[in-house]
């Protein structure tokens, strides 16, 4: 047993409430377990009791057995001074604070039902299941996932918020190229996240601003720090590029630092590291303001249009300078633009809209709802337990709820690990 179940039962008093008595038999009367504290100290903090005849307020600590009380060093802590009350599974030793004075202890194991007790431990005992709650999952009410699925990717934009916040602290600020790096990074997809990242590092963004009403410059300037200028190659075009990017580098004093080299290995040709980086350069040429376009538009079919970019000519019939390929415009498919809204613009959007003051998430939502759920195998796993994701808000709670609770059985506190144990 947890003491996490000890402190939910507390929480959400799920235990016989109304017959409770102290170790000494007093009756106990429960009007405020008080706040959860996830900090040192006391776990709950302001709860207020009626033991007897007498009112108490103050705090409650919660432990496995009493003795935990003092292997915890709590007797010489004066944070635990005010301590009014000892919750435990079992009671195996007296609790007396610093003035020797004795500290009430409620014993819980007899006052919990029987039901809830079996369904925790089947719960917790299962081994070797995908997730903890596999075989009850399509048990769960829809109401229940319906509402727990929207905290979680509240949860998970939050948590790309604190990214978001970082990348602004080492750009002083400059939502744009806060842009510019994340969707390099998300340009690059899984294999050359990392180099793609390291490229818009070692760019600055006002070097982009000056080049962008010349699409062959960006090109050189992206594909010479990725350091895919670096061969020789009898190729007419790779000989202007290189050139070009000779000279910007001598104009802007680039170094050529990326951190990673770009892969080619085990990509399709229009995952290429050259298709890529040569869009990423259409796209900053076709549109200076990307920020502010981003940020004004909401509707998924506009994201479709504003990022609908291809690459320049040469491009059209290669995928390397190496070799040549049928002509084809190369653009960028909707379901790319898929993972860029979802990993990169809508994030954005939500970081900053909260650092506007803006709290309001229903255009968050209604745009993640109009998009395609993500295809991975913790969603087709979901999926074949109960038929739960239906768009990208569906995929991005579920993969937060995998990863964040599933994966290290934080079920007590999850909305369906609590739903199947009190059920």
């Amino acid at each position: 047993m947890q003491e996490d179940f000890i402190h939910f039962l507390w929480k959400f008093k799920k235990f016989d409430v109304l017959n409770v008595k102290t170790i000494d038999g007093k009756p106990l009367q429960i009007f405020d377990v008080g706040q959860h504290n996830h900090n040192s100290g006391p776990d709950f903090f302001n709860a207020k009791i009626k033991i007897g005849e007498q009112l108490w307020a103050g705090n409650v600590e919660i432990h496995l057995k009493s003795s935990d009380w003092y292997a915890h060093h709590h007797e010489t802590d004066k944070a635990y001074d005010n301590v009014i009350l000892h919750v435990v599974w079992a009671h195996d030793a007296d609790i007396f604070r610093k003035n020797k004075s004795v500290v009430p202890t409620l014993e819980l194991k007899n006052f919990v039902p029987s039901q809830l007790l079996k369904n925790y431990h089947q719960l917790f005992s299962a081994k070797k299941r995908w997730i903890p709650c596999e075989n009850n999952f399509a048990e769960v009410d829809d109401f229940i996932l319906d509402n727990w699925k929207e905290r979680l990717y509240i949860e998970r934009l939050e948590r790309k918020s604190q990214q978001i916040d970082v990348l602004l602290n080492q750009t002083r600020q400059h939502w744009e190229e806060v842009l510019f790096r994340m969707l390099f990074r998300n340009f690059g997809l899984k294999v050359n996240a990392d180099a793609f990242e390291s490229v818009a590092k070692s760019i600055d963004f006002s070097i982009v601003r000056k080049l962008q009403s010349n699409p062959l410059e960006l090109e050189a300037l992206f594909l010479g720090q990725a350091g895919l200028l670096d061969a020789t190659i009898e190729d007419a075009y790779f000989i202007q590029l290189k050139n070009t990017y000779k000279y910007l580098s001598q104009k802007f004093s680039l170094q050529n630092t990326a951190a990673a080299q770009v892969q080619f290995f085990r990509l399709r040709p229009s995952n290429f590291p050259t298709i890529r980086l040569v869009q990423l350069a259409q796209l900053y040429s076709e549109h200076y303001n990307l920020f502010s376009n981003v940020i004004a538009t909401n509707r998924l079919t506009n994201f479709y249009e504003l990022f609908q970019v291809g690459v320049s000519e040469y491009w059209k019939t290669h995928y390397t300078f190496q070799t040549s390929s049928t002509t084809s415009e190369k653009r960028l498919t909707k379901s790319f633009i898929d993972l860029l809204l979802i990993n990169t613009i809508i994030p954005l959007k939500y970081c900053y809209n909260h650092q506007k003051g803006v709290l309001e998430t229903e255009e968050i939502f209604e745009l993640a709802n109009a998009i395609k759920p993500e295809d991975n195998s913790i969603i087709k796993k979901f999926n074949s337990l109960k038929p739960v994701v239906k768009n990208a808000m569906d995929s991005q709670a579920f993969l937060q709820l995998k990863n964040n609770y599933c994966d290290s059985k934080k079920c007590l506190h999850c909305a369906i690990g609590c739903a199947l144990i009190t059920n």
